[in-house]
């Protein structure tokens, strides 16, 4: 596809992110992807790690002394069904480790930041008389579930690789306009819990009700109880999102089940909302349990954790200069698409990051920022400083997680190399 250490053009930048769109793989599932990731970064000249927390990839690049820089991507899809009609798009199905069948889409854009990653590592390797230090390439698998970081770390990262960053990188693409970085210095991303809750019933004929225990009726007062939580136990200078993403009972309409599982999600911003809301969660599932006659006590099982993401202020200041230079410097390609160069501080985002455990564990600072990849034209008249969310996105502009989610390739995928080219420089000098 490439010659070796030589940067990528954007045709190759292109068909690589076709690529990888055509074919997302689910948490620890990204055999495929860690694969083309490997070639490409031997095909660089970097020393190359792979199989770090089952599915992870890590590339090494020395160049003589100076700083050790860390630049992170995810890689992994999620279980949605892709309709956005692209000529590229997803056609690939998978099992879920519940095992549910599912289509499998890249909803989040894992597969930009890849690409741009990658496309980075290639501009760096060409480019090593313009540097001096080591730059290390991580893409990390299962940031979906929260745990890619923690299992590579786990698995001995930091031993593999020769020792810890002195700074760790990373960008996410987001439906804002293409020409937009966000970067936010400390908390910049809530933490999150996803629960699995099993509720038990005593199941029956759907014409004898009086005989049972039902697990649907249990669950369905649990999921309007559960959003009294915001309403009435989180103050209103606070911040939580409680959200019931599943609930699944029953196998048809004349059989009362004795079971049904709901899966929830929760996000806040200080570690004392999120250990009230979930202290609020397990009160009135086990309330409901005891009202309604369980058999059995309710099942509680957290399935995955995100803590806060933090940006370290200061190096968030330094990387922020750097960032604006690249958009002032990419002006014309962004206004070719009606586009407009805008380095922004949106307030704390309720999505949730693994990447912060990353440099957590190296005791160095986190600078993450955010990639605009829509076009401009859909936000005519927004005020982007004052978007709090994904809710505040103009009709037509799908959320991350939608089977819409589509960034446009280009030049989104060129200003993604560049930013993470030039933060990476600036570090290592």
């Amino acid at each position: 596809m490439m010659g070796r250490m030589s940067a990528l053009s954007p045709d190759e930048l292109l068909d690589l992110y076709f690529d990888l769109h055509r074919h997302p793989e689910l948490a620890f599932a990204e055999h495929r992807t860690a694969g083309v990731v490997a070639d490409v970064l031997r095909r660089q000249g970097f020393e190359v790690h792979e199989g770090i927390g089952g599915t992870g990839v890590a590339g090494v690049l020395s160049n003589g002394e100076g700083p050790r820089v860390l630049l992170r991507a995810d890689m992994d899809g999620l279980p949605v069904s892709e309709r956005t009609g692209l000529d590229y798009a997803s056609t690939d199905t998978a099992v879920t480790t519940d095992g549910v069948a599912s289509g499998v889409m890249h909803a989040c854009g894992h597969d930009v930041h890849v690409t741009c990653l990658l496309g980075a590592c290639a501009d760096l390797a060409a480019r090593r008389e313009r540097w001096s230090g080591t730059l290390i390439a991580c893409f990390q698998p299962a940031e979906e579930i929260g745990s890619g970081a923690r299992t590579m770390l786990t698995d001995g990262l930091y031993d593999r690789i020769g020792g810890a960053p002195e700074v760790v990188l990373g960008q996410h693409v987001m439906p804002f306009p293409i020409g937009s970085v966000n970067l936010t210095p400390g908390t910049a991303m809530a933490a999150a819990d996803s629960l699995r809750i099993v509720l038990h019933g005593r199941g029956g004929h759907g014409s004898s009700p009086e005989a049972t225990v039902d697990p649907v009726l249990m669950a369905a007062a649990v999921v309007m109880r559960l959003q009294g939580i915001i309403s009435r136990e989180v103050g209103a200078v606070e911040s939580a999102v409680v959200t019931v993403g599943a609930l699944r009972a029953g196998t048809q309409a004349n059989v009362i089940s004795d079971r049904a599982e709901l899966l929830v999600n929760v996000r806040a911003f200080t570690d004392d909302v999120r250990g009230r809301v979930l202290a609020a969660i397990r009160r009135i599932v086990e309330a409901e349990c005891v009202a309604s006659g369980a058999p059995a006590a309710p099942e509680l099982e957290s399935i995955a954790t995100f803590a806060l993401t933090a940006n370290d202020p200061d190096a968030c200041a330094r990387t922020r200069q750097v960032l604006a230079r690249v958009l002032e410097e990419h002006r014309a390609e962004i206004e070719t698409v009606g586009g407009t160069p805008a380095i922004l501080s949106l307030p704390p985002m309720a999505g949730s990051e693994d990447v912060g455990e990353l440099a957590t564990a190296a005791g160095v600072p986190l600078v993450y920022w955010n990639l605009g990849g829509w076009d401009p034209a859909a936000f005519a008249g927004v005020d982007l400083g004052t978007a709090t969310g994904m809710g505040s996105l103009p009709e037509g502009v799908a959320p991350n997680h939608s089977p819409f989610f589509a960034p446009v390739p280009q030049p989104t995928l060129d200003l993604g190399v560049a930013l993470l080219v030039a933060a990476a420089l600036d570090r290592l000098g």
